[in-house]
């Protein structure tokens, strides 16, 4: 079953004109990129009954409470999906998941339109986010 829904994103994909860079059929993890889209190694994770979307932003080295409530009121104005920290507190991600039973392409498309959009409006602070991280 999941091979049917990997197929469908891959389908989606294609159609949307992302580049495939990696695909695991097992695992159900394809990366993908767009740069006209400003989309660069997104992971998109099948695992029935969710396809989860996932891009790396940037690394976290300290606390700043000034970025973590930033990133948390920027997630209002997100479409679809949040920034994310991973469990173990070093990374900065954009996170959605959507369920994949009836995933439609419009919807797949609006979850990708709405990251490139964000990375679009954003990219600035995420930017600035990551230098400081630097510092």
């Amino acid at each position: 079953m999941k091979v049917n829904y990997l197929n469908k994103v891959l389908e989606y994909t294609q159609r949307s004109g992302y580049e495939v860079l990696y695909q695991d059929d097992k695992s159900g993890i394809i990366k993908i990129s767009n740069e006209d889209d400003g989309i660069s190694q997104v992971i998109l994770g099948v695992v029935p009954p969710i396809l989860i979307i996932e891009c790396f932003l940037f690394a976290v080295k300290k606390d700043d409470m000034g970025m973590y409530k930033a990133l948390l009121q920027k997630n209002r104005d997100v479409l679809h999906g949040a920034f994310v920290l991973n469990e173990e507190g070093t990374k900065i991600l954009y996170r959605y998941t959507i369920q994949i039973e009836n995933l439609d392409y419009n919807e797949f498309e609006a979850a990708l339109n709405s990251l490139s959009l964000m990375l679009h409006e954003y990219s600035g602070k995420i930017i600035e986010f990551s230098q400081q991280q630097l510092n």
